[in-house]
């Protein structure tokens, strides 16, 4: 049985999935839900697999992505899981905590960081030079500053590796001005630097462990993920609800 783990937004390619295998009784509840997705997903390497308040039921973090495993290994499970007390989905909430911890994880070293002088916020955004509604959301940046928003650039050229739109974001990072080679690239302008050691093939990977297929993408503070371009008013509006 063969099968690819592919991490997103929206959840996993599978919705409801049966895990056939056989586990040994002895092993704990956690070794028997790792032995299992070896065997079926050998790429999935869980960073953590912890109970949740439904008897029998594990929550399994891999990176960005969170899913649910029974407690046999056997059945997985994608979708949302609702507190009907509390009326908190708990599976939202716990996705984007992960999502948060793995923007977190990249670090602001391997961005590029608008910073608003009297930040009160900040959103990572997934972007591709030639997007058209990503240079919108650049042409915005006095915008975002003004509201107290700092901007942090990740590169999702959605063409992919070794094509003009990667080998732009590459031109970008390794400029000596990376704020004012952006703006230029933003603007249609060819910009020249050296090649050098670059972050951008390892943001591509996290903008697709995140399943995102669309940029701009915008990761918000509490690690929601936000389709396509806001303006800046009303991006401050759904930072502070």
């Amino acid at each position: 049985m063969t099968m690819r783990l592919r991490i997103g937004a929206a959840g996993l390619a599978m919705a409801v999935t049966l895990l056939a295998v056989s586990t040994a009784g002895s092993a704990s509840e956690a070794q028997t839900i790792r032995a299992a997705l070896a065997k079926v997903l050998p790429d999935a390497k869980p960073t953590s697999v912890q109970p949740t308040p439904i008897k029998g039921l594990f929550q399994v973090e891999i990176g960005p992505q969170v899913m649910y495993m029974t407690g046999d290994g056997r059945y997985l499970i994608d979708g949302a899981i609702v507190d009907l007390e509390t009326r908190e989905n708990l599976a939202e909430k716990a996705q984007n905590e992960a999502r948060q911890r793995a923007v977190e994880a990249m670090g602001e070293d391997e961005m590029i960081v608008f910073e608003a002088p009297n930040a009160k916020h900040e959103i990572t955004v997934f972007t591709d030079i030639d997007c058209g509604y990503c240079r919108k959301l650049h042409h915005q940046m006095d915008g975002y500053a003004a509201e107290g928003i700092s901007v942090r650039y990740l590169f999702y050229p959605r063409t992919g590796v070794d094509t003009p739109s990667y080998d732009k974001a590459v031109a970008v990072w390794c400029a000596d001005d990376q704020q004012a080679a952006m703006t230029e690239a933003k603007n249609g302008n060819r910009v020249d630097s050296q090649a050098c050691n670059n972050p951008v093939q390892r943001h591509m990977e996290l903008g697709e462990l995140m399943g995102i297929r669309g940029t701009p993408a915008i990761v918000l503070e509490n690690g929601q993920l936000v389709p396509g371009f806001v303006e800046p008013k009303r991006l401050v509006q759904v930072l502070e609800q």
